[in-house]
């Protein structure tokens, strides 16, 4: 009797064993299939953000390429500055650049010239692109641009303002009235109740400028950052009607961008803070 009951005691032992043996294992294997689900799940989320990844890489157009930029002859400076830190940071990206009146660069966008990008100096010149259909979504006002009286160094015919420039003898270089630097000269000089009779219109700011540091006039109306760039040769004289003929400059790719992945690239790069640094440096003001 003893013998037998020992001997049930020692089965009941063993299967009791077995069991919590069993369910070891089982929770074993149930903890080691967690560990594999977790495993799978930040895998799993990383290939979602993989996907997400390349799905929003696809979305930004890769800086490769060449790239045809079309800008108002006043970010000649600046937009040459920026496309070498352009170029450097997209090694596979070439700029190339086309400075002119921003009317003229409009006329040729839309008589087919082929370019990426257009800078313009106001947003008149723009207009007349995106009018055409030939802009890629809506331009953006990236920088502002004030005009100033550019004088020869020293100022000889001591130039305060606009009215000065009305004085006997006073030569004086306007940019054409089709040019934003015209248009804005025109506003501003129609502020001031000032009427001038130029010698000579330019078709941008920079033959503006040019005319004073030949020493061919005495004073011309232009931007301040274009007195600014070349302060070595000319002097600059702010007047308070400049604050009433302020341009905005718009940016845009363009419909038939041949590069429409590098246009919007060097766009978004145009507008990024280390841009607006080189920007802002060179005397234009935020938009």
């Amino acid at each position: 009797m003893g013998s037998r009951t020992t001997t049930t005691r020692r089965l009941a032992v063993a299967a009791a064993a077995a069991l919590v043996l069993s369910l070891g294992v089982t929770a074993c294997g149930s903890d080691g299939g967690k560990s594999s689900a977790g495993a799978t799940t930040p895998a799993a989320s990383a290939g979602s953000a993989a996907a997400g990844g390349t799905a929003s890489a696809g979305s930004v157009p890769k800086a490769t390429g060449d790239i045809t930029v079309f800008a108002a002859a006043s970010l000649k400076e600046t937009f040459t500055e920026l496309g070498k830190k352009f170029e450097a940071a997209n090694p596979g990206a070439k700029v190339t650049f086309n400075f002119g009146g921003s009317s003229s660069l409009a006329t040729s966008i839309n008589s087919g010239a082929p370019a990426d990008v257009f800078a313009a100096a106001s947003p008149a010149t723009m207009k007349t692109v995106t009018d055409a259909g030939g802009a890629s979504g809506t331009p953006a006002t990236f920088v502002k641009n004030t005009l100033t009286i550019a004088v020869p160094k020293g100022n000889p015919k001591h130039i305060t303002g606009l009215k000065d420039l009305t004085a006997s003898g006073v030569k004086v270089a306007l940019c054409a009235k089709e040019v934003p630097c015209g248009a804005a000269a025109l506003t501003a000089l129609q502020a001031a109740g000032v009427n001038l009779t130029p010698v000579t219109l330019e078709q941008d700011v920079k033959g503006a400028l040019t005319k004073v540091e030949l020493g061919e006039v005495d004073a011309s109306l232009v931007y301040q950052t274009d007195v600014k760039a070349d302060a070595g040769k000319i002097d600059g004289v702010d007047f308070p009607e400049a604050a009433k003929a302020v341009n905005d400059y718009p940016i845009a790719t363009l419909a038939k961008a041949p590069n429409k992945d590098g246009a919007a690239a060097f766009v978004a790069y145009v507008q990024s803070p280390e841009a607006k640094q080189v920007l802002t440096a060179a005397g234009f003001q935020a938009p």
